[in-house]
């Protein structure tokens, strides 16, 4: 099996016609893995057709990546390369267009030191944070696409050929993101129009919270003050819509930093920076993740919630039917991109600004008094399956039901 070079170049089409809505004239900064630059090339092909200003990619190695873990001095792994990040925030401010491609091994690293791991990864939140405000707070277009690197297939399906297993992810990644017919941009309107419906609705019903049950689960999360629900589609600041997840199956909005009360139990693994963190266990109390049990990954999890205060805090909770063809298909991306379609899910740290009403003209303190989140990371983590019943609370205590058994309720 290859890459099929024909829905490769789709996928590229849909990044730069979709997934940006890359405007004429406007720049665009894309980073990616090395191992990707045969979409890397078809992407930029398709922006300067598109009309593009000048097309900047910044490639990562995996190889270079652990050369610094295995022989870096101890101190460097409190430094991080802010002079680059203070350049892409300047970008962006420029209105620059964001597009990431994810292919990297995701457990690259795995065998590494996991408090250098902890300590580099602190260091760079810190100094993407001014980037990273600009994007979660949808200032501009922004997209992420995925690349079927030959480390990451051999995870996701190590009983296969480093072939057959590229063929197989690539497939995977093409159906996933819905470049497997005949014209992904129609499939991806029609996607885009059935992921309003269900927004419009939870919109209209302006719950005051929502409350999950089922196997190890009782949790109340509950949402901002003025929050509103987003998915697929959305208008930047700038004025562009854009897909900012390809793919993506899920409608998210804002929880409130201080109403999250319960426990939580996760249905998915979740693989952060080379760790598989597995059978999560987790306890709100006002807010806070106050306990966290795992049964693998515990403590370098705990590590990282301890990134700053907000890291202990909800920024995101996001619903996914368990139909979710990316859940339908029974694989485990160990990527979140993908991973997190396949659930319901919560994110640790940092919230969408944008997740409110008359978010774009909001400052950072109004959104934090109407319960947003302020954070140096953003994790998701899955807590839906087809055994969870999720309840929307109404402002006076009544509730009615939002999903059953995994699935929409209306």
């Amino acid at each position: 099996m290859t890459i099929d070079p024909v829905k490769l170049d789709k996928l590229a089409q849909v990044a730069i016609k979709v997934g940006l809505q890359l405007a004429e004239g406007q720049d665009l900064i894309m980073t990616a893995p090395m191992t990707a630059a045969p979409l890397v090339r078809r992407i930029t092909e398709h922006a300067y057709k598109a009309g593009a200003g000048l097309v900047t990619t910044l490639y990562s190695d995996e190889e270079a990546t652990l050369a610094r873990y295995q022989h870096g001095h101890d101190s460097s792994f409190d430094k991080a390369a802010g002079w680059l990040y203070s350049g892409m925030a300047e970008a962006f401010k420029g209105n620059a267009a964001r597009l990431a491609i994810a292919g990297d091994n995701p457990m690259m690293l795995a065998g590494q030191d996991p408090d250098k791991v902890s300590r580099a990864q602190r260091a760079n939140s810190a100094a993407y944070k001014p980037a990273l405000q600009l994007i979660t707070g949808f200032d501009i277009n922004w997209n992420i696409v995925s690349y079927p690197s030959a480390a990451w297939a051999k995870l996701v399906f190590p009983d296969d050929s480093e072939e057959v297993a590229v063929g197989k992810l690539a497939d995977a990644i093409f159906k996933a993101s819905r470049v497997d017919v005949d014209d992904p941009i129609a499939a991806w309107a029609e996607h885009n129009a059935n992921l309003k419906a269900r927004w419009t609705w939870l919109n209209g019903k302006a719950f005051s919270a929502l409350h999950y049950t089922g196997p190890g689960t009782d949790l109340t999360v509950g949402l901002a003050d003025d929050h509103r629900w987003k998915g697929g589609a959305s208008e930047a600041k700038n004025g562009i819509t854009c897909n900012p997840n390809i793919p993506t199956e899920e409608v998210f909005t804002t929880p409130h930093r201080l109403r999250v009360d319960g426990h939580v139990a996760a249905t998915k693994p979740l693989s952060h920076n080379g760790t598989l963190i597995e059978e999560m266990q987790a306890r709100f109390e006002g807010g806070r993740l106050v306990e966290l049990k795992a049964a693998k990954g515990q403590d370098i999890f705990n590590k990282v919630l301890d990134t700053d205060e907000g890291g202990r805090h909800l920024g995101e909770v996001a619903l996914v039917p368990h139909s979710s063809p990316i859940s339908a298909s029974g694989v485990l991306f160990f990527n979140t991109l993908y991973d997190e379609n396949a659930s319901c899910h919560i994110a640790q740290g940092q919230c969408y600004s944008d997740c409110f009403v008359g978010g774009k003209d909001l400052t950072q303190a109004e959104i934090n008094a109407r319960g947003g989140n302020s954070s140096n990371i953003h994790i998701d983590w899955m807590i839906g399956s087809d055994k969870i019943d999720i309840d929307g609370v109404h402002a006076d205590g009544s509730v009615e039901p939002v999903m059953r058994k995994g699935e929409w309720a209306y």
